[in-house]
């Protein structure tokens, strides 16, 4: 899952990127809200972990914004502000939950899988193609019923394919969602990974295949044996 994290304390962002990284996501940091707003305009996130103290806008503004504009992403508030009335303004301009400093990374990380649980847009909390089945809720992944273990940048390329089954998908958009802008990377990283996912699947008897569209992208698709 990715989020993008919104916080101009750089020490303290760098902080809750790592503990959410090692919690599983994939997060990319930004300091102020129109940065914020320029990269969900460009980029797909699963989720929102968001400071009120921005220096260029206070942070409901930007979540008043997102919500004008119809964008539904699971907005997790944290802030110092402590007073009921700031926490109710908050969930009322569209917030979705609320955390008031100091925190643990673990309550964070919980409760960013919780809004993840929540219904969007009618989603269906499970994806499936052939005998594999995605959880959407606890990032697990099962065949024919058995549980496999698979990494975490597995399970995010994994889900990408299964969203769009049968369907070619573009490199830039599968790289965008497994690699955070953060993230390290060699220039053969992806590849390593659409291998290594291609030898759990076979090996745990999938019954997919992951077809490679040489300078285009990469298709999940049921075999027909």
């Amino acid at each position: 899952m990715r989020l993008i994290l919104v916080e101009d304390n750089v020490r303290l962002a760098g902080f809750i990127a790592k503990g959410l990284r090692s919690a599983g996501f994939t997060v990319d940091t930004l300091e102020t809200g129109g940065d914020a707003q320029v990269a969900l305009g460009c980029e797909s996130y699963d989720a929102m972990v968001l400071d009120l103290g921005l220096p260029d806008m206070d942070g409901l503004s930007l979540v008043k914004a997102l919500r004008a504009r119809g964008n539904g992403i699971p907005i997790l508030v944290l802030t110092a502000r402590d007073g009921l009335g700031d926490r109710v303004l908050g969930l009322d301009v569209g917030a979705d939950d609320y955390m008031i400093k100091p925190f643990a990374i673990e309550e964070i990380a919980a409760r960013v899988r919780a809004l993840m649980r929540r219904p969007r847009e009618a989603q269906s909390n499970r994806l499936r193609c052939g005998n594999v089945v995605l959880d959407m809720g606890n990032r697990e992944v099962e065949i024919d019923g058995r549980r496999i273990s698979l990494s975490r940048r597995e399970v995010d390329l994994l889900e990408q394919l299964l969203r769009r089954a049968g369907h070619v998908v573009p490199r830039p958009t599968l790289e965008s969602q497994v690699y955070g802008h953060d993230d390290e990377k060699t220039p053969n990283s992806f590849e390593v990974a659409v291998s290594r996912l291609r030898k759990s699947l076979k090996q745990s008897n999938a019954d997919v295949q992951i077809t490679t569209f040489r300078n285009i992208g990469y298709m999940l698709s049921k075999t027909d044996h």
